[in-house]
């Protein structure tokens, strides 16, 4: 009984932090959290940095500090490279209707490469992405910027709960098992 509660309990926590192992920069563009599609071959991506607090780390829709945000947005489609594209910031979630932010006119990136700098406050953003076609390209990415996103801290807790979980489950069967009950009986007789 205790050799199975064991091997559950290793089996368990191993399949629970196998999920939690990718990152962004660590997978390929398909499966990348930051890479947005309209449809098989419409694909851009999207970086964010702050080097004035973290220079090596890159970021996608979760901001860590308010402040000067550098954001790169990578043309993946080849056919975005020759269609103006622009990129608006509001605060909120509507382009329409929330204050814009920043705001890069449309324009031609033969590199496939746009780049734009922003200083954003404690809150929520959106980056709306437009490309001039016919019809247009629309990507849009949420930002939250220096703000606890408590579904993650739930989700990365979860592991090391069921693991706390299993390992006192174990330990009360341990506890009440025949062998123990000898051994703690032994030891009151000396």
């Amino acid at each position: 009984m205790i050799k199975k509660v064991i091997q559950l309990t290793i089996i368990i926590t191993a399949a629970l932090y196998c999920g939690i192992a990718s990152a962004h920069g660590k997978v390929s563009i398909e499966e990348d959290t930051c890479t947005r599609r309209l449809d098989d071959d419409s694909m851009v991506h999207m970086s964010a940095y702050q080097p004035q607090h973290e220079p090596s780390d890159q970021y996608c829709t979760e901001i860590p500090r308010e402040g000067n945000t550098l954001l790169v947005i990578d043309l993946v489609d080849q056919a975005l490279r020759n269609i103006p594209v622009g990129i608006r910031i509001v605060r909120g979630t509507s382009e329409v209707d929330d204050e814009t932010v920043t705001y890069l006119r449309p324009s031609y990136h033969p590199d496939g490469v746009m780049r734009g700098e922003t200083s954003l406050d404690k809150g929520l953003y959106t980056v709306f992405i437009t490309g001039e076609a016919v019809p247009p390209v629309h990507y849009r990415y949420p930002l939250r910027v220096q703000m606890i996103n408590y579904a993650n801290v739930f989700r990365a807790a979860m592991g090391p709960l069921i693991a706390l979980l299993l390992l006192t489950l174990l330990g009360y069967k341990l506890m009440k098992s025949q062998q123990a009950q000898n051994w703690r009986a032994s030891r009151r007789l000396r």
